[in-house]
């Protein structure tokens, strides 16, 4: 399936690094890729998450396809449909009228990268970003945090000035969706803590992708360890034959990232 890679889950590593280079704090960036994507990289076939905005699309083409095609081509922002693979219907349909304006009128990963901002994210061209964000969310959130610092929004995070950093991240029409509000909100909320447990997250994101017979979907992508999750990981460790702990122990985690083809952090 084009555009599904190893959809390799979020390190601590990678965080840590970026929030010492943006000069922010994690829960700063936690809130921003909770608005963005509701925390989650990944669909579960794969594929980055990606939003294909059509009005974007008819301004890189001159808007020479709003005739035959006005639902992915369009000067007027809006008609999106269901998320999740629908969007990749979209992106189908006008990939085959001009690939690269199509690859850069969508938004990519944790971050929701614009394609047409590959540059500012670190990337030579749009289908070396796309190659890159169908391997990790480390990638993602990566060229998300490169195009925070080459478009000098690091400064509005790094002092949590949600409004300004929302209008220069999102678009002078941020108010609409209350994108500051949120943010601030969510920002709050990771401060107090605990921030979202990445073993469980993991856990999470690869049962979810694996989708074994037997084994119950463990909710959703959050890093917060529930019944769903643990009712998830024993039915997996059953299907497994290890012993079923309902934890994320290192038997466990060995067997679930060899079967993903991930690397051991």
């Amino acid at each position: 399936m084009e555009f599904a890679g190893i959809a390799a889950p979020l390190s601590g590593s990678c965080l840590d690094r970026l929030a010492t280079s943006l000069r922010t704090d994690l829960p700063s960036l936690w809130a921003v890729m909770t608005v963005e994507t509701s925390g989650c990289g990944f669909l579960p076939d794969r594929r980055p998450k990606i939003l294909f905005e059509r009005h974007k699309f008819s301004e890189l083409t001159n808007h020479r396809f709003d005739a035959r095609h006005p639902d992915i081509s369009n000067r007027t922002a809006g008609g999106y449909g269901e998320g999740g693979a629908n969007q990749y219907v979209r992106l189908q349909t006008a990939t085959a009228l001009d690939r690269s304006a199509a690859l850069r009128a969508t938004s990519w990963g944790l971050g929701q990268v614009m394609g047409f901002n590959a540059a500012r994210a670190g990337y030579a061209n749009v289908e070396d970003m796309v190659a890159a964000f169908t391997q990790s969310e480390d990638r993602q959130i990566a060229a998300m945090a490169e195009f925070i610092r080459t478009g000098q929004l690091d400064g509005p995070l790094s002092a949590h000035h949600w409004a300004q950093f929302a209008e220069r991240y999102n678009g002078a029409n941020y108010s609409i969706n209350d994108y500051g509000g949120k943010l601030a909100r969510y920002y709050a909320r990771y401060l107090t803590g605990p921030l979202p447990d990445l073993l469980v997250r993991e856990v999470q994101m690869g049962l979810t992708l694996l989708a074994l017979p037997g084994v119950p979907s463990p909710g959703k992508v959050d890093g917060w360890y529930g019944e769903d999750t643990q009712h998830a990981l024993t039915a997996f460790q059953l299907a497994c034959q290890l012993p079923p702990t309902g934890r994320p122990d290192a038997p466990t985690m060995a067997e679930l990232r060899r079967r993903l083809g991930w690397p051991t952090p």
